[in-house]
């Protein structure tokens, strides 16, 4: 009796969302299929859901449950939501990794960092080149992004070829990387039929059809022409067509340039070491550009996204090596500010404006365009690749709603699946296996913890609440010995009646202590409730609060 065969997709990050790729395929008899991963990214955290968070991932406890049928993992190209959390969850999946040149220079940076063996990484040639990974066939297809070497993956499987779009737009001039070809994606779907297209969803709602990079050159290079003191630029650090084309609008108007900011300086090495970047101007150091007359400079800086730490708001509050901006200097922003991110790029905005420096931003179009293609470009590549069935992915539930309404129209079976969906492709159309359990991963400091693990949780209700120690000694006979002492944080220092609030606390559970039976006080569990029930009453009647209590409840010990 043969064992029926299948094709599955997994999202686990980058479904629903935007950011945190990371992507199962699968093929085999049900619930022993061979796996293969897409992609390891992680997003960013906010003040609001993750304080003090440095990173955030998926969870791939699903995969680490299977690690003895997954293959290999496939890297599309070297944005941080694609590859930042190679480094951090490699060693808990410990299979061969795979990308293109430049992604692989990058992705061994991640490995080094956390002290990870670096031939764990393959370097792969682009389409027509294949990876054999169990029944797996995999092969890179260059596509335009604003990234050098993004590659689409062709899965090539049993059951049929996938084509994995990953993020793209449609650039028949990228000025820094491979350009779209139209003939190159259209004879992959005549080689052999596409039975699915996973799908880059994040410019599904822009009507109009996406701008190449290059038509970005001449408005630089007039703005840059046409200021005096000093310029300063900042955009995605991995846009290094864009660096190049501020870098060389700065040339053009006889400035000199000077990068500031490590990652930018990275992702510029890593493009040159990878031959991606021919002819970049000639850049000068920090302390050199000291030296330089302010008209005569331009500097290319981190933090297009109000990165608190990055060169941008440094600048924004004063010296950064010490350069700074003054009155007559320009900002410009040459991207576009992710959601989310609209609050702390404001502040950036309002301290330059504050210091008389001009501020541009691309809410007039001139001088950013996306990575990503538009809803026409969507609906071109449908057109070529035909495929049977299409998952829409990287966006959004919105996104991916509308995206799969779009194919729907246009004849296409199709999907809108979340994270944790388990898509059966087996069949003519896309059908729901199964739901996995999904969540996050944070990096909190050095340390990876769980969303469920409670510390994120405790640090929100702490900021919201503020924080309450109480510290008590009991003596051998499990008397109170002294006062109750009490430390606050977060809280206001002074209640109703002008009244000091650790001083309130401590009186009125001293008094609870003093009349306390002794059942309560040989309890710890009792007593622990009992004086956290105190505290909360009493800071709601002083204070309007429930803050967060800790209760030290320490005992002498006879000899």
């Amino acid at each position: 009796m043969s064992v029926k065969q299948r094709l599955i997709y997994l999202p686990l990050g980058g479904a629903g969302e935007i950011g945190m790729n990371c992507y199962v395929y699968g093929y085999g008899p049900e619930g022993k299929e061979r796996l293969i991963v897409v992609d390891l990214g992680v997003t960013f955290p906010d003040m609001d859901s993750s304080p003090g968070v440095d990173l955030i991932m998926a969870d791939i406890k699903w995969l680490e449950d299977r690690v003895d049928r997954v293959e290999a993992i496939f890297i599309t190209h070297a944005h941080e939501d694609h590859i930042g959390a190679l480094g951090l969850l490699w060693p808990k999946l410990k299979k061969k990794v795979y990308a293109r040149r430049f992604t692989a220079i990058v992705g061994r940076l991640k490995l080094d960092e956390q002290g990870l063996p670096l031939d764990t990484l393959t370097t792969v040639d682009p389409w027509p080149a294949r990876v054999t990974a169990g029944p797996f066939e995999v092969g890179f297809v260059p596509v335009s992004h604003s990234i050098p070497e993004s590659s689409a993956l062709v899965i090539d499987t049993p059951a049929g070829r996938l084509f994995h779009s990953a993020d793209f737009k449609i650039d028949p001039e990228p000025v820094v990387g491979e350009a779209w070809d139209d003939a190159l994606i259209k004879s992959i779907a005549e080689e052999r039929p596409i039975k699915a297209l996973m799908c880059d969803s994040t410019n599904v709602f822009s009507l109009h059809a996406g701008r190449s990079e290059s038509t970005l050159k001449d408005p630089i290079r007039d703005l840059i022409k046409s200021k005096g003191g000093m310029v300063v630029a900042t955009t995605f650090g991995s846009n290094v067509a864009r660096l190049k084309t501020l870098a060389d609008a700065a040339r053009a108007a006889d400035r000199s340039v000077c990068v500031l900011g490590r990652s930018m300086r990275r992702m510029l090495s890593a493009s040159e070491e990878a031959g991606v970047l021919p002819n970049f101007p000639r850049t000068v150091a920090p302390e050199e550009a000291l030296e330089i007359p302010r008209g005569n400079l331009m500097l290319l800086v981190t933090g297009s996204q109000g990165e608190r730490r990055a060169a941008s708001a440094q600048l924004s509050r004063g010296k950064y090596l010490g350069l700074q901006m003054k009155p007559g200097d320009t900002f410009l922003f040459s991207s576009k500010t992710i959601p989310g991110n609209e609050r702390d790029v404001l502040k950036i905005m309002n301290a330059f404006s504050e210091m008389g420096v001009d501020v541009i931003d691309d809410s007039n179009g001139l001088y950013h365009v996306s990575g990503h293609a538009n809803r026409p470009d969507l609906e071109h590549v449908h057109r070529l690749l035909l495929p049977d069935m299409l998952i829409p992915m990287h966006g959004e539930h919105r996104h991916l709603r509308e995206h799969a309404r779009i194919a729907t129209e246009a004849g296409i079976a199709a999907e809108v699946a979340t994270n944790g969906m388990m898509i059966d492709l087996t069949g003519e159309e896309p059908q729901v296996a199964e739901y996995i359990e999904t969540g996050r991963l944070y990096l909190d400091g050095s340390v990876l913890i769980g969303a469920l693990d409670g510390v994120v949780r405790d640090r929100i209700r702490m900021a919201l609440n503020g924080h309450v120690m109480v510290t008590v000694i009991l003596d051998e006979q499990d008397e109170p010995l002294g006062e109750a002492w009490v430390e606050i944080s977060g809280l206001p220092t002074v209640g109703r009646g002008e009244r000091l609030l650790a001083e309130t606390l401590e009186a009125d559970l001293t008094d609870y202590l003093d009349k306390a039976g002794a059942k309560v006080l040989r309890d710890d569990e009792k007593l622990d409730e009992a004086l956290r029930r105190v505290v909360r009453q009493v800071a709601v009647e002083e204070i309007g609060k429930k803050p967060e209590v800790t209760i030290v409840v320490s005992r002498l010990q006879a000899e």
